[in-house]
């Protein structure tokens, strides 16, 4: 069955224009045959060796771009042997398939073989050796010019597929130039943000985690509200060092990004600096996608970061809620009012959570609470999470 499929996968590899001419050449010489077979000499010949050397043609036109010069050679070796047959003069598909032939010689080969090819087949057809007869000198030239034609028909869209090729490598070889440049530019920027925050950030950060560790030295080292400032003020400082480490990494190298797993441990830092925040997780724990794990880790931590700004001594109170579709955050605030936050908050930290909400398309809400206080809520949709325990795919 793989015998008899494999023809068939080859005619379907070559392309339908050759299809369509190698068909019209079979269907012009068998009509020819069956209608003008005596204007050519010879009427005691069968006209059905016609409809063969059609078919043999037409075929042999199928591949003439796979092997262009087995074809040419073969075109001509067929024009010799319908001569020996006694005929006179060459049909009208015999002729269309000659400058098919010198066109492809033109169009599929380079230039000097091309060219030797083409000189070649000129040469064999205005010397007479094909029609085994003295050509006169208006036929010569005649055959000349016609297959000279084709040749340099082909000859030109070679050159203009050159051409065409040429200018597709040249844009690629400058969107390759141009992406590289981006890249680098972009380097060159993270870079430089990350000398600004070494330089600023986290020099400011580790002094005030010195200078937090001495006074609390010099009160006899057991003060929890000074420990809790100098266990964060680190906890800060590692995390811009992982962040300056990722700027100065290459933009498709990626570094573990901090998840939901790393609220607990936040929580209890602030519980031991003396501050009063409970942490209440509801529903079945999940493993979120990491994108979105890091978008609901980063949500909680600004809204708590900014509770513990403003709520002075009431209770913060942090609910992460589990649901089938959604996993849902709510950091609320037992005291304080929405004036007291919306005059110390830049609203940058506001603006940062609803735009990661909304990046899932989730929904957030923040503002005063009716009893007091200030509430930030936020529901994100989950359609990648997996059970916890169990590895993501």
């Amino acid at each position: 069955m793989a015998v008899l499929l494999s023809p068939f996968r080859r005619l379907r590899a070559v392309p339908k224009p050759d299809l369509l001419i190698g068909v019209a050449i079979v269907a012009l010489g068998t009509l020819e045959a069956f209608t003008v077979a005596p204007e050519y000499g010879v009427t005691e010949t069968t006209e059905l060796w016609w409809v063969g050397q059609a078919l043999v043609t037409g075929v042999l036109v199928w591949f003439r771009r796979r092997s262009p010069v087995a074809v040419f050679i073969l075109m001509i070796i067929a024009q010799y042997v319908w001569y020996r047959q006694g005929y006179e003069h060459c049909q009208t598909w015999q002729l269309a398939s000659l400058l098919i032939v010198f066109h492809t010689v033109g169009a599929e080969l380079p230039f000097r073989p091309g060219l030797a090819w083409a000189v070649t087949g000129i040469l064999v057809f205005a010397s007479g050796a094909v029609d085994h007869r003295r050509l006169p000198l208006a036929e010569v030239v005649f055959l000349i010019v016609l297959f000279g034609a084709a040749y340099l028909t082909g000859l030109a869209l070679h050159a203009h597929v050159a051409r065409a090729y040429r200018l597709a490598e040249q844009a690629v070889h400058l969107e390759r130039d141009r992406e590289r440049e981006a890249a680098e530019a972009v380097a060159r920027e993270r870079a430089r943000i990350a000398r600004e925050l070494h330089d600023v950030v986290a020099h400011s950060v580790s002094m005030m985690v010195m200078r937090a560790g001495a006074l609390r030295r010099s009160r006899g080292g057991d003060d929890e509200t000074l420990l809790g400032i100098e266990r964060m003020g680190r906890e800060a400082v590692e995390e811009l060092r992982v962040m300056l480490g990722a700027l100065r990494m290459p933009l498709n190298e990626g570094i573990p990004q901090p998840g939901l797993d790393l609220l607990s441990g936040t929580v209890d830092s602030l519980v031991s600096s003396g501050l009063r925040v409970t942490l209440d997780v509801r529903g079945e724990v999940v493993r979120l996608a990491s994108g979105l794990d890091l978008s609901v880790y980063r949500i909680a931590q600004e809204a708590l970061t900014n509770a513990v700004k403003h709520a002075g001594e009431s209770e913060i109170r942090i609910m992460l809620s589990y649901h089938r579709d959604s996993v849902e955050v709510e950091v609320t605030n037992g005291s304080g009012n929405g004036e007291t936050f919306s005059a110390l908050s830049t609203g940058n930290g506001l603006v940062g959570m609803r735009e990661r909400v909304a990046l899932f398309g989730g929904t957030f809400e923040a503002g005063p609470r009716p009893e007091g206080g200030f509430r930030v809520h936020a529901s994100l949709p989950t359609s990648l999470e997996v059970p916890a325990g169990e590895p993501i795919a």
